[in-house]
């Protein structure tokens, strides 16, 4: 895998696809959580909120997929994003300062997502400071 500056987390309970890319390149991963759970839906009466509790194990592996990329666009449907976000501040503290915006993006294509991701980056780098 070619080491890439620029990187986009496409997340929902059931996947993240990790991408690393450039003007003219990407790298794809694919992570899943080893034990996904079913959409669980909370009943009047109940204890507890009727979410499934996040899962650790599942943000670790995705922060390790985004590895050491210098800038990162986080997207996805609910509240997953913002958990991982979560994750990464409890985790990997040094990782939030190359989180460079977190959006909300239902399902597109790959495609869609990396030419979203591009374009946010291209002006994203015009308004930041060059290291």
């Amino acid at each position: 895998m070619t080491l890439h500056n620029h990187s986009l987390v496409w997340i929902d309970h059931r996947e993240a696809r990790v991408f690393h890319f450039s003007a003219d390149e990407v790298d794809r991963l694919v992570v899943r959580p080893d034990d996904p759970h079913a959409h669980i839906h909370h009943k009047a009466n109940a204890i507890g909120s009727g979410h499934a509790p996040e899962n650790q194990a599942f943000f670790k592996a995705v922060v390790e997929a985004i590895g050491s990329s210098g800038a990162i666009l986080i997207v996805g449907p609910g509240l997953v994003k913002t958990a991982l976000v979560k994750h990464i501040a409890s985790h990997r503290p040094a990782l939030l300062d190359r989180i460079a915006g977190v959006e909300t993006a239902d399902h597109p294509t790959d495609g869609a997502l990396v030419a979203h991701a591009r374009a946010y980056f291209k002006t994203e780098d015009l308004m930041t400071a060059q290291k």
